[in-house]
C-alpha cells in the first residue's frame, strides 16, 4: 500500500490541474502496465480508493461538476509541488514575453539582473511536422476563413485542430507559430489564411506571360493530387512496437485546376508502367548520416520526442534550418507516394527486405524514413524510426524504397542520456520513467551538452517556462528516483541496443562517400525545393558558464 500510495502522488504531483479517476487509472496502467489493485486491496472503484488516502490524494470538484484528483506534498515533495504549480499559463501577454526574453536572450546585458537564469527562454510552443503539413494541406487547394478552420480540419482529417494539445491557448496562437508557410490576412469577412507559398505564385503569375502560364497550368494538371491525411490517435513518436491498420492511397480533388482526371494512367508517360525491376533512384546500399556533434557546453533548443527511461531518450534540434527541412522531406514524401502508380515502382522485392536496409514505410498515410532491424515472419518487419528514435512493427507491403534524393537529409533523431544522473535501484522504476515523460512534455527545452559517451549525448534538461528554472536530474533526486553521481555512466540501454550506432553513419562520411545521384531512367520533378540541410545549435560560452554555475549549485545535495 505504501508503494501505491508513493506511485499515485508522483502521477498526481505531475499534473499541475490535477486528473479524473478515469484518468488515474489510464495513468497507472501507462506507468506499470497493469490496473489498480482494487479488488487486491478490496475497494470497489478508483474513488474509494483515494479517499482512503487523505494524506496522499485531495479530492475536489470542478464548476461544472467534474470529480479532480490532486496530490497533498509531503515534505520530500513540497518542493516539486511548488515548481508544478508555478508553471505558466500560456496567454498572448505570456507568450509575448517569452518571446520577448528569447530577444534579450542574444545581449548578456540585459541579463545581468539574474544570471543564474538559462538565458535561452522558453518560445512558443510548436506544432509537429505533420500537423503542419496537414495545415498546409488543408490550405493548398483555397484560401480559408479562421471561423471555417475547426470544421474544415474535422472534415478532412476526421478530428478538431488539436493546437491545445501541443500547449497552445488558441487556434491564432497555434498559426503564428507556422507564421512561414501561413498568412493571416483581414478581410471583410474575417480572417483569411492563406497559404504563403501561393501568395508567391499569384505574385509570379502576374508576370508570366499569358501564354507560359497557360503551359505551367496544363503541367500541373498532370501533377499527382495530394491525398488527405487520415491520422490515428496515436503518432511514430507515441508508442512502441505497435501495430498500425494500413491506410488505402486515393486521389482526391483539391480543386478545379488540380482535379485528377479518370483515366490518370493516359496522362502518365509509359514509363510508369508497372514493372518489378528496380528503379535506378531506389536507394538499396547507402546508409543515412548523423547529425554533426554539438560542442560540449553549448545551449541548444531540443524537444524530447521519444523516452524510454531518462537515460534512453531522443531528441530533436530546435532550429528553424532542422525542422523546416524535416517538414519538407515528409511532406515531399506524401506527394509522391501518395500516387498509387509512383509508389507501386518503388515496391521492395523480397530480397531487399533486409536488416539494415534504409527504406521508407507509410503509416496513417503519412510516410517515414525507416531502417529495417529485423525480419519477423513473412508478413511483419521491425523498422527503427531515424527521425524519430523508435522501433515498431509494421507490414512489409507498407514498405516501399527510399527515393535516392530524400537520403540528403541526416537522421534527425539523436540518442541522449540525462547528464550525472544514475537510477537509485539499479534500475529505472516506471514511476521514474512516466515523471520523466511528464517533465519532458511535448514543449521546447533547454539542453546543456555536457559530453558524449560511445555515441549517445549525455546532457541536462531545463525547463524555463517556470518562474524558477527547472533542471531535470534535480526533480528525479528530490523525488527519491535518481542519485546525482557527477559523471557520467554509460547507458546500460543503449549498451544492449543503439540503432543509430548501428545502421547511420557518423557526420561526414557520407560527403566524403562522394554522394551522387545516379542517372535515372525515371525522373519524378520534386514538387517542394530543396532546403540546405544545417545544424542549428548556440554556443555562447560566457552564457554556459553562468548556466553550467546554476546547474552546478542545483546539483549540490
Amino acid at each position: 500500500m505504501e508503494l501505491l500510495k508513493k506511485e499515485v502522488r508522483a502521477m498526481l504531483i505531475a499534473a499541475k490541474e490535477g486528473l479524473t479517476p478515469a484518468e488515474l487509472e489510464e495513468q497507472y496502467m501507462a506507468m506499470v502496465c497493469k490496473p489498480l489493485p482494487l479488488q487486491d486491496l478490496g475497494f470497489q472503484s478508483t474513488l474509494e480508493l483515494v479517499r482512503h488516502m487523505p494524506e496522499v490524494v485531495q479530492v475536489s470538484f470542478c464548476k461544472n461538476g467534474t470529480l479532480i484528483l490532486k496530490a497533498i506534498a509531503d515534505d520530500t515533495t513540497k518542493g516539486i509541488a511548488k515548481l508544478v504549480a508555478c508553471q505558466k499559463g500560456r496567454t498572448c501577454t505570456k507568450a509575448w514575453k517569452r518571446t520577448h526574453l528569447k530577444a534579450n536572450a542574444a545581449s548578456p546585458s540585459k541579463n545581468s539582473k539574474n544570471p543564474q537564469r538559462s538565458p535561452l527562454r522558453a518560445r512558443t510552443p510548436i506544432l509537429p511536422a505533420t500537423v503542419k503539413a496537414e495545415l498546409q494541406d488543408l490550405l493548398s487547394s483555397s484560401s480559408l476563413l479562421l471561423q471555417d478552420l475547426d470544421k474544415a480540419f474535422l472534415k478532412c482529417f476526421g478530428r478538431a485542430f488539436p493546437y491545445r494539445q501541443y500547449g497552445f491557448s488558441s487556434v491564432l496562437e497555434a498559426l503564428r507559430s507556422v507564421s512561414d508557410s501561413i498568412v493571416v490576412e483581414q478581410t471583410e469577412a474575417g480572417s483569411l489564411l492563406v497559404l504563403r507559398q501561393y501568395k508567391a505564385n499569384e505574385a509570379e503569375q502576374e508576370e508570366v506571360p499569358q501564354g507560359e502560364a497557360q503551359d505551367e497550368e496544363m503541367l500541373r494538371a498532370e501533377m499527382p493530387p495530394l491525398e488527405p491525411v487520415c491520422e490515428t490517435d496515436n503518432s511514430p513518436q507515441a508508442a512502441l512496437h505497435q501495430k498500425w491498420e494500413p491506410a488505402e492511397t486515393e486521389a482526391v480533388d483539391l480543386g478545379d485546376h488540380l482535379k485528377q482526371p479518370q483515366d490518370c494512367q493516359q496522362l502518365l508517360p509509359n514509363k510508369l508502367t508497372l514493372t518489378e525491376e528496380i528503379l535506378p533512384d531506389a536507394v538499396q546500399d547507402r546508409s543515412l548520416c548523423s547529425l554533426p556533434p554539438l560542442k560540449r557546453r553549448s545551449l541548444v533548443g531540443v524537444v524530447v520526442e521519444f523516452v524510454v527511461s531518462p537515460t534512453q531518450f531522443y531528441i530533436h534540434i530546435c532550429g528553424r534550418e532542422t525542422s523546416h527541412d524535416l517538414q519538407d522531406l515528409m511532406f515531399e514524401m506524401r506527394h509522391l507516394y501518395s500516387h498509387k502508380l509512383v509508389s507501386d515502382k518503388y515496391i521492395m522485392p523480397d530480397s531487399a527486405v533486409r536488416p539494415g536496409q534504409l527504406c521508407c514505410v507509410m503509416v496513417s498515410k503519412w510516410w517515414y524514413r525507416v531502417i529495417i532491424h529485423r525480419v519477423i515472419s513473412d508478413q511483419e518487419v521491425e523498422v527503427f524510426y531515424a527521425d524519430y528514435g523508435h522501433l515498431q512493427i509494421v507490414q512489409k507491403s507498407w514498405l516501399r524504397f527510399l527515393k535516392w534524393q530524400y537520403l540528403k537529409l541526416p537522421a534527425q533523431a539523436i540518442p541522449c542520456s540525462l547528464a550525472w544522473v544514475k537510477p537509485v535501484e539499479g534500475t529505472w522504476s516506471p514511476a521514474a520513467t512516466l515523471l520523466f515523460k511528464n517533465l519532458c512534455g511535448f514543449k521546447e527545452l533547454v539542453g546543456i551538452v555536457d559530453e558524449y559517451v560511445d555515441g549517445v549525448l549525455h546532457l541536462f534538461l531545463c525547463d524555463t517556462s517556470t518562474k524558477e528554472d527547472v533542471y531535470f536530474h534535480s526533480v528525479l533526486r528530490d523525488m527519491g528516483y535518481a542519485d546525482v553521481c557527477g559523471e557520467n555512466i554509460p547507458s546500460q540501454e543503449f549498451k544492449e541496443l543503439n540503432p543509430l550506432a548501428l545502421y547511420v553513419q557518423p557526420s561526414g562520411e557520407q560527403e566524403n562517400a562522394e554522394l551522387v545521384e545516379p542517372d535515372l531512367c525515371f525522373q519524378q520533378e520534386s514538387l517542394v525545393a530543396d532546403s540546405e540541410t544545417t545544424s542549428s545549435k548556440l554556443d555562447g560560452a560566457e552564457l554556459c558558464d553562468q548556466v553550467r554555475v546554476g546547474c552546478g549549485t542545483a546539483i549540490v545535495p
